[in-house]
């Protein structure tokens, strides 16, 4: 790519990340933006595969005092590769909290896994995923409203950005 590819570029980048602060930021308080990512960490952590587009909408439209904007964003939290360890950190919290009752994920129970255990398997993910959502959500509600509130006496400071 050449240099003036790599300027465009860029800039465009530059127009993108702009147009996305004004959509996040605009019109919500800095509660209003961490409720909205809170509850998308919820609903990203939560073990309910193949609902979790619904849940959102669904979310955005029980609670009207959220930023819908960071709702979706909140649900990122669950990519491919973090996937993994949510699960893991959910099974394993749910293990500890119901008793050990449950096998430890380990390499050496899925060489022997059926997929007629999975449902043993989900009730202790869905309980440990429980509490980390609870917990995960209440840190990046806090971290939220203290990134937007600087944010938003920064701009205030300011003025508007054009």
């Amino acid at each position: 790519m050449n240099i003036i590819g790599t300027v465009c570029m860029r800039e465009k980048l530059k127009m993108v990340k702009e147009r996305l602060y004004r959509l996040l930021m605009l019109n919500n308080s800095p509660h209003e933006i961490a409720l909205g990512v809170a509850m998308g960490v919820f609903i990203g952590i939560m073990p309910l595969y193949g609902l979790h587009t619904l849940l959102v909408i669904l979310a955005a439209v029980l609670i009207r005092r959220s930023n819908k904007v960071a709702i979706l964003l909140g649900t990122n939290i669950s990519i491919p590769p973090t996937v993994p360890f949510i699960t893991w950190a959910g099974y394993t919290i749910g293990r500890h909290v119901l008793g050990e009752q449950y096998p430890p994920f380990r390499w050496d129970f899925f060489s022997h896994f059926s997929y007629r255990e999975l449902w043993k398997l989900y009730f202790p993910l869905f309980v440990g995923s429980l509490i980390l959502a609870l917990l995960a959500s209440g840190v990046f509600y806090i971290l939220t409203t203290w990134i937007a509130g600087r944010w938003h006496r920064r701009q205030s400071k300011q003025g508007p950005r054009i």
